[in-house]
């Protein structure tokens, strides 16, 4: 097959600009076509794709040192293929602009990044192109960067190969799941998994130029200075190009490739209009419970098991995730009712049409990102309903209740909430989050602490 025959320019935009739309809709013909001209490519083309992605890393803005990289830095030394996963643009190439200037002196290392579209679906029985071509321009390194490497296929053979001649491998994807399955195929026990997730409160304000220690949130003007970014915070979330930029469409771009190339091309799903119905929905009732069955009832989706699989395939982008009411029987974990959250809440502001000024609803999502983060958790519901349960070692630990504000109409419901849940797990503490009130009081010799929302994430770091 001669180059000559890829001249077509309408050809050339459908395959380079619409291939995610070509395989999700099923044309095996024309995906074969992209996928014999990616053979094609010259030594020389390859080469000026590896030159332009590393003067693309290396002019990468540095920005704030994250707080998941000294974590990344202590796996260094380690053998093992050290694996970022987590949201679309959340941070992960930037993670490897700051691993790469401060261990590899921005030289001792190649990097590859596969959400490249001139790369997009490069078969692994050539990637030894690749290397050859590192090699012949930059000499002999040591060290990987591979960037969003789900989009290659059976990528993981060529890691196990040169994993085991001593080469070392920094890995990011934006699948749980897939980088899970095929690093386990091949990689078992050579692998060590780190998420990365959107900004911290803390890192938000790092951001913004304000320092903080303990000390600073209780000096007044700082006090005030944190409590209005806070206010930011819990509506923008913590996307890092969101918060620079301030432009809604980089969340909804986010969002579209998650749905068209995360879930739709990967797991070759036809209808995704029915599959945005469905997100849709979910979205608009963040932090509410629902049910499989109430979910065919406002869908076209008339399969239980569609809708689980469907709602697992966004968990795995890292873009939402569900929780169960506890219940000692797993049975019944798996047939009750879900809550589901959003992990950030930036995508709330731009893609929920829930028309409210309640910002309770945000507060609890909030809330829920910053404990999902190193728990396993569960909402109580029994005579009363408690938001949070923090399970350790196959017990409750804790007890969490969100409320923007106590009030009159609200104080008692939210309070007996709680103490509900910390009688029945014989807990003598309790926490109440709440967007800026504070307060300690006992109730039946149990004593719960009442904090906002800001101390509380500044104070758990």
């Amino acid at each position: 097959m001669r180059r000559g025959r890829f001249k077509n320019k309408y050809i050339m935009f459908i395959i380079n600009e619409q291939k995610d739309a070509i395989l999700c809709n099923g044309n095996e013909k024309l995906y074969k076509f992209y996928f014999c001209y990616m053979f094609m490519l010259s030594e020389s083309e390859i080469k000026e794709i590896l030159i332009r992605q590393k003067e693309v890393i290396l002019n990468k803005e540095y920005g704030i040192e994250r707080t998941v990289l000294r974590e990344v830095e202590s796996k260094i030394k380690l053998p093992h293929v050290v694996v970022l996963t987590g949201l679309r643009r959340s941070g992960k190439s930037t993670l490897l602009r700051q691993l790469i200037k401060k261990h590899y002196n921005d030289e001792d290392f190649y990097y590859l990044n596969f959400e490249d579209e001139r790369l997009f679906n490069f078969p692994a029985s050539e990637f030894n192109r690749l290397y050859e071509a590192l090699v012949s321009l930059y000499g002999k390194k040591k060290t990987f960067f591979l960037d969003e490497i789900q989009n290659i296929t059976n990528f993981e053979t060529f890691v196990r190969r040169l994993y085991e001649e001593g080469f070392k491998f920094f890995i990011t994807g934006s699948s749980a799941t897939l980088l899970s399955r095929e690093l386990g195929t091949k990689l078992t026990g050579r692998h060590v998994d780190i998420v990365v997730r959107p900004f911290s409160f803390l890192e938000f304000l790092k951001l913004k130029g304000v320092e903080v220690n303990q000390e600073s949130i209780y000096k007044t003007e700082t006090k005030i200075k944190i409590k209005k970014y806070f206010e930011g915070y819990l509506i923008k979330g913590g996307m890092p190009e969101y918060l620079i930029y301030n432009d809604s469409e980089l969340l909804t771009r986010v969002y579209e490739d998650t749905i068209i190339k995360d879930i739709a091309v990967r797991h070759k799903v036809n209808n995704v209009i029915v599959l945005r119905q469905l997100y849709s929905y979910l979205i608009n009732n963040f932090s509410n419970k629902f049910s499989y069955n109430s979910i065919k009832k406002v869908t076209n989706i008339k399969s239980v098991n569609t809708i689980k699989k469907f709602i697992s395939y966004l968990e795995e982008t890292y873009l939402a995730k569900t929780i169960n009411k506890f219940d000692y029987s797993y049975k019944k974990q798996i047939i009750n009712d879900k809550k589901f959250y959003i992990l950030d809440n930036g995508f709330i502001e731009i893609l929920s049409k829930k028309i409210t000024k309640d910002h309770g609803w945000l507060l609890e999502n909030l809330v829920f990102n910053c404990l999902n983060k190193d728990n396993e958790i569960f909402y109580y519901s029994d005579k009363k309903e408690c938001d949070f349960l923090i399970i350790k070692n196959k017990s409750v630990k804790q007890t969490i209740q969100v409320c923007y504000e106590l009030n009159e109409e609200n104080r008692e419901r939210e309070i007996e909430g709680l103490t509900d849940a910390m009688e029945k797990f014989k807990l003598k503490k309790g926490l109440l989050l709440t967007n800026s009130q504070e307060e300690d009081i006992k109730i039946k010799g149990k004593k719960i602490h009442i904090r906002p929302v800001w101390k509380w994430l500044l104070q758990e770091k």
